[in-house]
């Protein structure tokens, strides 16, 4: 069995290589996805983070309002701490009782854990290794601001993420988006087959 962490800063492309690699094979696990599951009305996170930081992060219908709460945490460092430690633990919790899954079901599964933050919050040591996905800060921000983020908000959450550039010395493999997305294809084709081979 191996463990693969996938992660990347902001609109780095991390998502278009975790689902490469899930087409190529490998079973992907999206962090991200179950941090919004646990911040759901009823989710493992929801109370303590409406406890926290007010109901004025809900919308009429009671639902977490990400944006709200994405105002509240990026810009103030100390605020984003305490977010990610209500939400991180159950999404770990989650994310361990998918990999037992997937490994029972296959032993020789190749799981791959894709988040944001890894290398930020010590995550990117649970894993057997660890694919950086990176590109030029500018390609994040227009990426960013294409999805709907303005300028300022891309900015915001830039500064609160590590740099690409530091992120790539934790790399065991780094994938750069820069080019075509052929290019992209191609280089995590490759990451793949080295994986394959680990005998782990």
């Amino acid at each position: 069995m191996l463990k693969v962490g996938l992660t990347g800063g902001l609109a780095s492309g991390k998502s278009f290589v975790g689902a490469a690699l899930a087409r190529l094979g490998c079973r992907l696990i999206e962090a991200d996805k179950l941090g919004h599951e646990v911040l759901l009305p009823g989710g493992a996170a929801y109370s303590s983070v409406v406890r926290e930081f007010g109901r004025g992060i809900l919308d009429s219908g009671g639902a977490i309002d990400r944006k709200r709460l994405a105002l509240e945490v990026f810009a103030k460092k100390e605020r984003l701490a305490l977010l990610n430690s209500l939400v991180h633990p159950e999404v770990h919790k989650r994310t361990d009782e998918l990999i037992a899954g997937y490994f029972a079901a296959d032993p020789n599964a190749i799981v791959v854990v894709e988040a944001a933050i890894h290398i930020e919050t010590g995550g990117f040591k649970r894993f057997d290794r660890l694919i950086v996905v990176v590109c030029q800060e500018r390609q994040q921000i227009d990426r960013a601001v294409e999805r709907g983020l303005t300028r300022a908000e891309a900015l915001a959450r830039l500064a609160s993420q590590m740099p690409l550039a530091e992120k790539r010395k934790y790399a065991d493999y780094v994938i750069d988006t820069s080019g075509t997305k052929e290019e992209t294809l191609q280089q995590t084709e490759e990451v793949y087959t080295s994986l394959r081979r680990l005998k782990l």
